[in-house]
């Protein structure tokens, strides 16, 4: 559970930024030497690597999540 919802929010995180990369691509033009803005290779490796790192950060703490017993989770409540 503590993985998905961090999944999800990376993708969204992931999907908003794709948008506003395609929508800014006049002030990405002058800064990207060599590249075209709408590249689909460079969106493609970077969305891919973003959602690697923030599955990586999930791990932890849904591996720590899952060795919780829920009977002591519920009694300490």
């Amino acid at each position: 559970m503590v993985l998905a919802e961090a999944v999800g929010l990376a993708l969204a995180g992931i999907g908003v930024g794709l948008c506003a990369a395609l929508f800014l691509t006049r002030f990405l033009a002058s800064m990207l030497f060599g590249l075209k803005p709408a590249n689909p290779l460079t969106l493609l490796c970077s969305g891919l690597l973003l959602s690697l790192v923030a599955l990586m950060a999930a791990w932890g703490p849904a591996v720590r999540a899952s060795h919780i017993q829920p009977v002591l989770a519920l009694r300490h409540q």
